[in-house]
């Protein structure tokens, strides 16, 4: 609707221009609604529409006076020149922004690009598991940024990562590269997730002494790993520093997948070292697992309260990964009223099978492992 009235303001402004100047005393004009007509044409017409505006408020302006019979006073020729300039200036302005908006299009499509290339979306089934993942960013016309996921489907069954870089920017996207590039590498090469989330240590250790841009010093990355061994009910996880993991089951029970121990998030290796715990957890047919950013749990409403997804999701019940991550999305920015300060990357994954009963909570199993 907005859209429709500023495209027809000039047209509304010429003519109230010419209203104006009918229906007054000769000492009154109309040129000021001639000389606006142009300037509100400039951004939202073409270059061709700006200076047809331009030209109808110019030709308005003369025929005015033509018939009032002031064609050759200063006022008269005053007035004619000052709707030319507008009408000038309005085409340039009309250029500058089709240029900018043509330079903010390829920016766009270039970041679409790399999104794409480090955020591919994946498959909707992957080793027998239903799939959905969705990056939410939380600027208009931003598409990546530090949050991150990887879904690969691996000798040692389905591995995932979810994880939240510190920072922003080129450095925080430049970091996401490193963690997608290390987890990919090792997802296929190590046969614990323990190892893999040591491999990941040591890849951002080694590109934060190479390059100051990722700050080797206070840099770090909070991440979770999980895996679905193949064929099997079960389901691994090593937590460094993320927010918990929730295990939706088909009857509306919810587990939260709290680690043992707390851990340091990854990049913090100099301030203390420890071995990686894995713990384990059921993960029956037709139950989901769901991985988010801090994007999710710190989305505050207008009273700052935190945004909560296991009081949000307890209870509830969901056809697939999609409409789970389509319901949390879409509460966020119920919760938020649309002002996430945030990025969000969610992905859930789901086990196919038919409801079961309620169960009882399964207590975890903790598997140490040594360097």
């Amino acid at each position: 609707m907005a859209q429709v009235f500023l495209r027809a303001l000039p047209a509304v402004l010429i003519v109230t221009g010419l209203i104006f100047d009918l229906s007054t005393p000769s000492g009154y004009t109309g040129s000021p609604f001639f000389s606006a007509a142009p300037l509100v044409a400039a951004p939202f017409f073409a270059l061709g529409a700006t200076l047809l505006t331009g030209g109808v408020a110019t030709l308005s302006v003369l025929m005015l006076h033509v018939r009032n019979g002031t064609t050759w006073k200063v006022e008269a020729l005053t007035e004619l020149v000052t709707v030319l300039t507008v009408s000038a200036l309005a085409l340039l302005i009309n250029r500058v922004v089709r240029r900018s908006g043509r330079r903010l299009a390829s920016a766009r499509g270039i970041a679409e690009a790399a999104q794409r290339a480090l955020l591919p979306t994946p498959a909707d089934r992957i080793g027998g598991l239903h799939i959905a993942a969705r990056y939410e960013a939380a600027e208009a016309d931003a598409f990546i940024g530090g949050d991150l996921y990887a879904v690969q489907d691996t000798p040692y069954g389905v591995r995932l990562a979810v994880g939240d870089v510190r920072g922003k920017g080129l450095g925080a996207v430049e970091a996401v590269a490193v963690v997608l590039g290390a987890f990919r590498e090792a997802a296929e090469l190590e046969p614990t997730l323990e190892g893999v989330a040591q491999r990941l240590e040591r890849a951002l250790a080694r590109e934060g002494t190479r390059r100051d841009s990722l700050d080797a010093v206070e840099g770090f990355t909070t991440c979770v790993l999980a895996e679905v061994p193949r064929g099997s009910g079960r389901l691994r996880v090593v937590n460094r520093g993320h927010p918990e993991p929730l295990l939706l089951h088909p009857d509306g029970v919810l587990e939260e997948l709290a680690p043992a121990e707390a851990a340091l998030p990854l990049g913090m290796g100099e301030l203390g070292a420890w071995p990686d715990r894995v713990q384990e957890w059921a993960f029956p047919p037709g139950a989901t697992l769901l991985l988010y950013t801090d994007g999710v749990t710190e989305a505050r409403d207008a009273a700052g309260v935190f945004y909560d997804p296991p009081g949000r999701l307890r209870g509830r019940i969901f056809s697939g990964p999609d409409a789970v991550l389509g319901a949390v999305v879409a509460d966020v920015r119920r919760h938020t009223r649309g002002g996430a300060t945030d990025d969000m990357a969610l992905l859930a994954v789901a086990r196919p099978g038919e409801r079961e009963p309620a169960r009882r909570r399964t207590v975890p199993v903790v598997q140490r492992h040594e360097e």
